[in-house]
């Protein structure tokens, strides 16, 4: 059987600029508004995500990423998270790439059949980079104050961890 997996979207792409043509549409002064646009959103939500970044490495660099996942990792443990994934917990929020990373480090040390390396699995999947999709999405629209938008994202983050433990238990129970 053949595989035409490859053929799927140059196939969508000429359907699409077909159909532009049938119903007399400027495909391509459209295609450069478009990409016009997306250039300008693309510099309008720059500041904020370098902002973002710049916190991130300097909550790495400085320690004070560690000094916290010590700080809270007792009450986290008593929970029912698992204290190495502490680090994920914090800075998932924040970073994705950040988070992968961490991600990462949790399976080489535990290995990603461990109940750490499951659970990180499970809020890595469950969790949003929340600080970074409203700095992106808050911030391609102008919109400056967020409101509810942070505490009931985070409030859903936390929701998240703990619930990525409890499913953990559940599912891969002895």
């Amino acid at each position: 059987m053949a595989d035409f997996s490859g053929w799927i979207l140059p196939a969508a792409i000429c359907l699409i600029i077909a159909w532009g043509f049938i119903k007399g549409v400027p495909v391509f002064d459209r295609f450069l508004e478009g990409a016009k646009e997306g250039l300008q959103t693309a510099v309008s939500i720059l500041p904020p995500l370098v902002g973002l970044l710049l916190g991130v490495t300097m909550l790495s660099a400085s320690g004070a990423l560690d000094m916290l996942c010590a700080f809270i990792s007792p009450a986290a443990e008593w929970m029912g998270l698992p204290p190495e994934t502490m680090p994920l917990a914090l800075l998932r929020p924040i970073s994705g790439s950040g988070s992968l990373a961490i991600l990462s480090d949790i399976f080489e040390r535990n290995g990603p059949d461990s109940f750490a390396g499951r659970v990180a699995s499970v809020m890595m999947g469950s969790t949003e980079t929340t600080f970074y999709a409203i700095a992106v999405y808050f911030g391609s629209v102008g919109i400056k104050k967020t409101r509810h938008a942070v505490p009931s994202a985070l409030t859903a983050d936390l929701v998240g961890y703990f619930m990525s433990a409890a499913a953990v238990r559940m599912f891969f129970a002895g």
